[in-house]
């Protein structure tokens, strides 16, 4: 910064107010000022500049998986957030597995970054209970957390339930509902199931225990597992899936099947993802909160950031999800 003075021939503060965009530099000197930075090629030291300031300018982000169209548009609009406060997001991958997740949780991994948001899925929450930090984090995920960390979750149960109760509405009798394992504590397929049952109860339907369908949430499970249902014989007039990432592998088994959608078998799925309305036909399902989730989850960590820790009473916030109908469903009566 002083040699970029020197050859516009001002101080270093004129030169500091350019590279800040303060508004109290003439026209003439900021374009002399802006002259000497490109001609010898200065570039702030963002690196020099966090660490005088104590941070690092960057907020981490532990997620399962990077392949879930779901995590990748979560980051996107967290993104969007925390560059409007001059914070950069970094992803990384947990695998969905505790020792991922308590490495991205550890103390010397928190120190990379001036805050976590951490997607807990099987860290046990007596562990997390142990856990003693001064670092800003925020948990999002399903699972029952202790009271020690700002929480943010989506409302799967009632989400099920809606995406459930809509189909039986249109006249839907066997559901089949395909992904994870719904015996799990508490977790998100667990959860998801519940608002499927509970959805049945209400409608006083009775579920068919071979339309409960485990799978991972891939493209291909989805597919597969429609596939091995007609192939067994076991009707179904409707498909609940726990992810539209599942949903989509639905479609095109159904598609290859013969199948007509909505009029031989609807389709629900649960995230709404930016690729659903695009799909022919285009896809129902749960909006989770998306937004209100990102902006609840942004202004916890800030809240945290700018009072230099965790130093408040923790909470945890429930987003309310909701239906969006689209052409995988028929309209009710």
């Amino acid at each position: 910064m002083a040699d970029v003075a020197r050859s516009a021939g001002v101080s270093t503060m004129t030169v500091s107010n350019v590279i800040n965009g303060r508004p109290r530099v003439g026209a003439a000197t900021r374009e002399r000022v802006l002259a000497a930075i490109n001609e010898l090629g200065y570039q702030v030291n963002l690196a020099a500049r966090h660490l005088r300031a104590g941070r690092t300018g960057v907020v981490g982000l532990a997620v399962p998986e990077l392949e879930r169209p779901y995590f990748g548009q979560l980051a996107s609009r967290l993104a969007d957030r925390f560059e409007a406060q001059g914070l950069r997001i970094v992803m990384e991958r947990t695998g969905a597995s505790r020792e991922g997740e308590m490495d991205a949780v550890a103390f010397s991994r928190l120190r990379m970054y001036d805050g976590l948001i951490l997607s807990v899925v099987d860290i046990d929450p007596a562990e997390l209970a142990q856990i003693r930090t001064d670092a800003p984090v925020v948990m999002i995920g399903e699972r029952a957390l202790p009271s020690g960390f700002d929480h943010v979750m989506m409302d799967n149960v009632d989400g099920a339930r809606q995406a459930t109760a809509h189909l039986l509405a249109t006249g839907a009798r066997r559901i089949a509902m395909l992904g994870g394992d719904p015996t799990g504590s508490a977790n998100m397929p667990a959860l998801r199931a519940e608002g499927y049952a509970l959805a049945h109860t209400q409608a006083g339907v009775p579920m068919e225990p071979d339309l409960a369908v485990r799978c991972r949430f891939r493209l291909q499970d989805g597919y597969d597992e429609v596939r091995r249902l007609i192939e067994r014989g076991i009707g179904f007039d409707a498909v609940f899936a726990l992810t539209d990432l599942v949903a989509i592998g639905a479609l095109r088994a159904l598609a290859d099947a013969g199948l007509r959608v909505p009029d031989d078998v609807q389709v629900v799925g649960f995230d709404d993802i930016d690729e659903a309305p695009y799909l022919v036909p285009s896809l129902s399902t749960v909006n989770p909160g998306h937004e209100e989730m990102a902006d609840a989850i942004t202004a916890l960590l800030l809240a945290q950031l700018n009072g230099g820790g965790p130093t408040r009473d923790p909470q945890e916030l429930i987003v309310p999800a909701h239906l969006i109908r689209r052409g995988t469903t028929k309209p009710v009566d």
